[in-house]
């Protein structure tokens, strides 16, 4: 750990919290593949290929969140049973109806979005710049989607009130 000049205790916490990212990215992509495969009805054309969009990223980050808990020295957690008990997310229902899918994942976001949030604060305790960097943009890119599904499911009365 030396090359890298951090603290081993206090990255060993920024792991800790990298892991339970790690597992929600695991959940949500699976998630997003469930969806993609069993959406069905009006808005199939638009969801379907959402969350095909979704899923592909999705799968990159928890590659390189992966390789971020290997970049500090540590390995990640890797079994789906350590996922589903330290996940902030849970498994949804193949025949959730379309809009219930977004309202879902949006809830999904904000669990994601705060657990980044622990992520970057325990790095940041830690003077470890890498992981703010990577999960910082993490955080810009999820807020966006978020923005995007959530206009999505507003109806036409609800796009005219103020934000």
């Amino acid at each position: 750990m030396n090359y890298l000049n951090l603290d081993s205790k206090k990255t060993k916490e920024t792991v800790d919290e990298l892991n339970i990212l790690l597992s929600d990215y695991h959940l949500y992509y699976q998630k997003l593949r469930n969806f993609h495969w069993n959406i069905v009805g009006h808005n199939f054309f638009d969801l379907h290929e959402q969350f095909e969009m979704m899923y592909d990223d999705a799968k990159l980050k928890v590659d390189e969140i992966a390789e971020r808990i290997l970049t500090l020295r540590y390995q990640p957690t890797s079994n789906y049973s350590d996922y589903l008990e330290i996940s902030n997310l849970k498994e949804s229902s193949s025949d959730t109806k379309d809009i219930k899918m977004v309202d879902i994942l949006l809830d999904d976001h904000g669990a994601i979005l705060k657990q980044m949030r622990k992520v970057v604060e325990t790095a940041d305790a830690g003077n470890d710049e890498g992981t703010i960097d990577l999960i910082g943009a993490y955080i810009r890119e999820l807020e966006k989607t978020s923005w995007m599904l959530d206009a999505w499911r507003m109806n036409k009365t609800d796009s005219h009130k103020k934000l």
